[in-house]
């Protein structure tokens, strides 16, 4: 073949692959346009969410792999990033892998769960097990060998089996979200790409569940999740695009901020302007079901407009909020008339209803407090009789704050998941527990009993975590002070590839943690710590007591801002 001859051949397939590039993006403008509303996806496929969809129990997640070799793999365990949004906050699952490739995970779970087991460093085509169960269930799974030789799962029983289309095709919806993630611009800009995204997915949608053949549920569950990721999605844009409208800047040693466009900041205040997260259906139970559903409801409570309007009317000139309980109720009255504006609707719904009970066990364990600090007021001879009235019924207390709250939950589940929350940290009396026996607490008993008499307080940090590294480098004066005494030692905790660590970390300890007590684990060790101290974010905060009981979550030293008077505060309860 002459040389004249594969240059043609050459241009001939460019052209080719142009004219089928160029007929794909016409299809898929054309798909965009004549996109569906959810809506209509919704009312063309009709299912009723099970009476039970809220539930509290346990689910297993077991199976196989076939022809498992832990060598040929490269993992012996997977990690789920799970977080229930009735409990504390985000956990890591461990799920171990036998020798003969058998796996079996129990946890417990407030509602139906979506979401994956993921290996760390896979060798083979097969890094990850997704899952739809709901509590009560056992789901079984065999991971074999495919077609072209990839992975795949094969659901044998259960809920998983029901949506086993979605469960397969639900990363093909993530591609849609890119313009988002990647959006730099102004709010209005903004809110064009979002309402194209939020057209290509539901064109997108339409496609997948008709060329898959998914059912009402499946078409519903997917739906739901659509709706959670792509909040998310928008939310994360708009706090990436608020941050680039603010200069902090130090100068002798005080902190200053600029707002760089007053214009854009104020549209950044206003709720109007999320008017792209009033496509979502707030009051759809089946939302609960998603992975990204708490990252959904906490960017929500905490969104600029919602977090301000909460405060409206209640700051005062010295730039604090006055503390008793007529604030307190204003505060509450006035975060739910801003989820409302904010969400475009005129009632409390579930999502609202959340942000209620996350407030209230935020504020339980001060309120508990409080009630402590009363009686101290209540019995100074400095104040008059009618100080002490005043004192005594305008003072938020734990009996006073929880009814408050709890009239605000008019769901039964989450005003019962409220109740029950109450009555189990009510009913916590001991200060600190002792650790389980396992590989996993044995590391902290192994520095214990390095640093006898000595109360521990650990940092689990990591080199990719930006606000780890500000903590330890803003602390470094004070843990040098904390360094002289000798009731208490520091201990940092990180994840890496290796035990070695990466050269990044080997050359960041050096230079910010010289000596201090520095542990680095695999990500695999690490994880099991996640597990067993239950987080998932990081910096992650423990306090150890001297014959190794763990401090209960209210009391432990939060971090290094208030570290002095924390540690004394523990030693105080605990002596």
């Amino acid at each position: 073949m002459n040389k004249k001859t594969i240059i043609r051949i050459l241009i001939a397939v460019v052209v080719i692959i142009a004219v089928k590039k160029g007929v794909s993006f016409v299809y898929d403008k054309i798909q965009v346009m004549n996109a569906p509303t959810m809506q209509e996806i919704s009312e063309a496929n009709p299912w009723a969410v099970p009476a039970d969809w809220f539930k509290t129990d346990t689910i297993t997640i077991k199976g196989c792999i076939e022809d498992y070799d832990a060598e040929q793999f490269g993992f012996t365990s997977m990690a789920c990033y799970y977080t229930d949004v009735f409990e504390k906050g985000s956990t890591v699952l461990v799920l171990d892998i036998a020798d003969d490739g058998t796996f079996c995970k129990k946890f417990l779970a407030s509602y139906p769960v979506c979401n994956s087991f993921i290996a760390d460093g896979s060798k083979v085509r097969f890094n990850a097990i997704r899952f739809f169960a709901r509590p009560g269930e056992t789901i079984d799974i065999t991971v074999r060998k495919g077609t072209f030789g990839k992975y795949e799962c094969v659901y044998n029983n259960g809920s998983s089996r029901d949506v086993e289309r979605w469960l397969r095709t639900s990363d093909n919806f993530a591609d849609a979200l890119s313009p988002l993630w990647e959006f730099e611009g102004k709010f209005d800009d903004a809110n064009e790409v979002a309402d194209e995204v939020w057209k290509r997915l539901m064109a997108k949608l339409q496609s997948i569940s008709r060329s898959k053949d998914y059912t009402p549920m499946e078409v519903q569950l997917a739906l739901a999740d659509i709706e959670a990721h792509f909040g998310m999605a928008y939310m994360d844009c708009i706090d990436r695009l608020s941050n680039a409208m603010v200069k902090h800047e130090q100068r002798d040693s005080t902190w200053y901020t600029e707002i760089l466009d007053s214009v854009e900041w104020n549209k950044y205040l206003d709720s109007k302007t999320y008017a792209p997260m009033r496509r979502i259906d707030y009051d759809n139970p089946l939302l609960f079901a998603s992975s990204s559903y708490h990252f959904l409801q906490n960017r929500i409570q905490y969104a600029k407009p919602v977090w301000e309007g909460q405060f409206k009317g209640l700051i005062s000139e010295g730039g604090g909020m006055e503390i008793n309980v007529e604030n307190f109720t204003k505060k509450l009255s006035n975060g739910l008339a801003a989820l409302r504006d904010f969400m475009g609707t005129d009632k409390d719904n579930l999502l609202a209803q959340m942000c209620v009970y996350k407030d209230m066990t935020s504020g339980f364990d001060t309120w508990r407090e409080e009630g402590g600090s009363l009686q101290e007021m209540l019995a100074d001879t400095t104040i008059t009789e009618a100080q002490r009235k005043e004192n005594l019924d305008n003072w938020p207390t734990l009996t006073k704050m929880f009814p408050l709250y709890l009239d605000a939950i008019k769901n039964p589940y989450i005003r019962q998941k409220a109740e029950h929350f109450r009555d189990r940290r009510l009913a916590q009396k001991d200060l600190a527990t002792p650790l389980p026996s396992t590989p996993e607490a044995e590391l902290i008993r192994k520095l214990v009993a390095k640093y006898p008499g000595r109360f521990l307080f650990i940092d689990f940090w990591g080199m990719t975590c930006g606000p780890c590294r500000a903590a330890i480098q803003e602390s470094k004066e004070l843990r040098a002070e904390i360094a002289k005494r000798d009731d208490v030692k520091l201990i940092f905790i990180a994840g890496e590839r290796t035990t070695e660590g990466s050269d990044a970390y080997k050359q960041y300890v050096t230079e910010w943690l010289t000596n201090e007590e520095t542990v680095c684990l695999t990500n695999a060790e690490f994880r099991r710590l996640q597990e067993l101290f239950q987080f998932n974010g990081i910096p992650h905060y423990e306090t150890i007591t001297p014959d190794g009981r763990r401090v209960r979550e209210d009391l432990s030293i939060s971090g290094y801002h208030d570290f002095k008077n924390e540690l004394e505060r523990v030693l105080e309860k605990l002596k």
